[in-house]
């Protein structure tokens, strides 16, 4: 089977279905493209190369995974995020490029000359303790996480991009594994992409969302407010006076997130590309 009759095959069984049919080709290609470990540029200029029985054979164990449901960036193990090649794995979120907003604001708001102390609650992968760090070279970063496993992707990523130095991760719910002397007026910025979708939009979800990434990093309570409820108010105390917090919140949370951020000075909400207030800001 050539290049281009594999791509054919697997993007006709991708678009038969109801759940994947939007992306067939772009899945089909990204799988091809891992597979053979070549660019897109070398694909379309050899369509009719011929695959090995063994990378046939690793190629359909792929497109079954992904019939499955199974996302994309958990069979190749990586996912870009701020030009940051990371190793993702069903023990971490797999980091969107909605939360690139989220560091945007972060990145216009601190200086980049300045030895600042930034906090990154629920890290995950590491994604934006490492795009923040990589774009603040005098920072020093703290990253969070309830999760050993996810921790230890996150420790990777960080050595992959030499940042291990500066992002420093710590298993922790929230604030509770801090040393002490972090708890109070510590940071110059806390950041978070917490668990926000509410329990009753579990059965709406897409399936490689809702059957493969782990719970615990999507879920959060009756109104996917509960983590919010308990951050905000220990954030406050963390923060040196003048310090940021900024917050990737859901669809509808605005207001309600305007509420809990009642007491801070200069809450500001930012929209994504679909206009959809996605990053909540606000200053102690």
């Amino acid at each position: 089977m050539t290049f281009r009759q594999a791509l054919t095959f697997a993007t006709n069984q991708f678009s038969a279905s109801p759940h994947l049919c939007d992306h067939a080709h772009r899945d089909a290609e990204l799988l091809l493209l891992h597979v053979l470990q070549i660019d897109r540029a070398t694909l379309l200029a050899y369509p009719t190369r011929p695959l090995t029985e063994q990378q046939l054979a690793i190629y359909q164990a792929a497109v079954d995974r992904r019939l499955s449901h199974e996302p994309i960036q958990y069979i190749t193990g990586q996912q870009e995020f701020f030009s940051l090649a990371l190793k993702v794995t069903p023990a971490t979120l797999i980091p969107r490029p909605e939360t690139e907003h989220l560091v945007e604001a972060v990145l216009e708001r601190l200086p980049a000359d300045r030895a600042l102390r930034i906090l990154d609650i629920g890290t995950g992968t590491g994604a934006i303790a490492l795009a923040l760090g990589a774009h603040l070279p005098l920072a020093q970063l703290t990253a969070v996480d309830l999760s050993a496993e996810a921790l230890e992707v996150a420790r990777e990523n960080a050595a992959t991009h030499h940042l291990e130095t500066r992002v420093h991760f710590l298993l922790s719910d929230l604030f509770a594994g801090l040393p002490a002397i972090d708890q109070t007026a510590a940071f110059d910025a806390i950041v978070s992409n917490p668990p926000y979708i509410p329990e009753s939009d579990r059965a709406e979800l897409h399936p490689q969302v809702r059957d493969f990434e782990p719970a615990q990093a999507l879920f959060a309570g009756s109104r996917g407010l509960d983590i919010y409820r308990r951050l905000i108010p220990q954030a406050y105390v963390a923060l040196r006076p003048g310090g940021i917090l900024a917050l990737e919140i859901g669809h509808g949370q605005r207001d309600e997130l305007a509420i809990l951020l009642e007491s801070w000075n200069n809450v500001a909400f930012l929209d994504d590309l679909q206009q959809i207030p996605r990053v909540a800001l606000a200053q102690r």
